[in-house]
């Protein structure tokens, strides 16, 4: 098992946590995270997009001009696509983009993502965040104790609201409750924050 350092919010070691290798030392598997993050946007797309085709727009009920004599190409109507404002051909409609992954491969991208993030140095484990206030100076504070400066994923047992109101408005920071995380999210972040209790319900979660 990978032995990890357990800071308090000051940044200082307090102890270790123990972290299954199942879960957090396993082979990154790339082509199957990439599946999970293709599963997880396009999920997140509305499919609103719309076109209207020429029996759909406005107008061009009667013929532009006549059929002969004019010298130009016949016109049945000013709605054709080939015309300003005319309708569009093979243009978007309402549409589902969704995706479905299997339960087991999901939770093996989870596993490869943390386990990448751990390799890299990018985890870290503290005993708890807790605030007795809503302090944005206070999160930041903690944060930089941590060395987390850029994007940050902050996993918890529990959310407090004082702590999710000190924290949105610091740019990059993300709040999430365990094990409701992603593999986007997680890839994402150049530093993991979680929880001694976080870190426990990951591994009861993506360990079985």
């Amino acid at each position: 098992m990978a032995k990890v350092s357990v800071r308090n919010m000051s940044g200082e070691a307090v102890g270790d946590i123990e972290l299954k290798p199942e879960v957090f030392e396993v082979e990154p598997n790339i082509a199957l995270m990439h599946q999970a993050v293709v599963t997880e946007e396009a999920n997140e797309r509305l499919g609103t997009a719309d076109t209207k085709t020429r029996a759909e727009v406005s107008g061009g009920g009667r013929k532009p001009y006549r059929q002969k004599g004019t010298g130009r190409a016949r016109q049945g109507s000013i709605r054709a696509p080939h015309y300003t404002h005319g309708g569009v051909v093979f243009g978007p409609h309402p549409r589902s983009y969704e995706k479905k992954l299997p339960k087991k491969m999901r939770r093996g991208a989870i596993r490869s993502a943390l386990s990448a993030k751990l390799a890299e140095g990018a985890v870290v484990i503290i005993d708890e965040l807790k605030l007795d206030k809503i302090s944005t100076k206070a999160m930041a504070a903690f944060l930089d104790s941590v060395e987390a400066f850029g994007r940050t994923l902050i996993v918890l047992d529990t959310i407090t609201e004082e702590v999710r109101l000190s924290a949105r408005n610091i740019p990059g920071v993300e709040l999430r409750l365990a094990p409701a995380v992603s593999v986007r999210e997680i890839l994402n972040a150049e530093k993991i924050i979680m929880t001694k209790a976080a870190a426990e319900k990951l591994q009861e979660v993506f360990g079985s």
